[in-house]
């Protein structure tokens, strides 16, 4: 393991952005949706890397009160999961 208790965002299409490609080849057309927290691996051998062990429920989610200040405090921007 890498690194445990790693927050990531999973994103969802932005407004009137219609339906994007999910995945990282245009990030531009996504936004937060919601906060997780799973454990990092990496592979030592070719640097791949997936989280595992999150939750049933998100941290917090984009109508809750505190979702902008969660994400700015648990700085979870390093990645970001795009599949909505």
């Amino acid at each position: 393991m890498k690194c445990a208790g790693r927050y990531f965002i999973e994103g969802m299409p932005r407004d009137g952005e219609g339906s994007p490609p999910p995945g990282t080849t245009e990030p531009e057309r996504w936004q937060p949706y919601k906060l997780w927290a799973g454990d990092l691996w990496e592979c030592r051998g070719c640097g791949a890397q997936i989280i595992s062990g999150f939750g049933r429920a998100p941290v917090s989610e984009r109508h809750h009160d505190r979702f902008a200040h969660d994400i700015e405090s648990l700085c979870p921007d390093r990645f970001q999961v795009n599949d909505c």
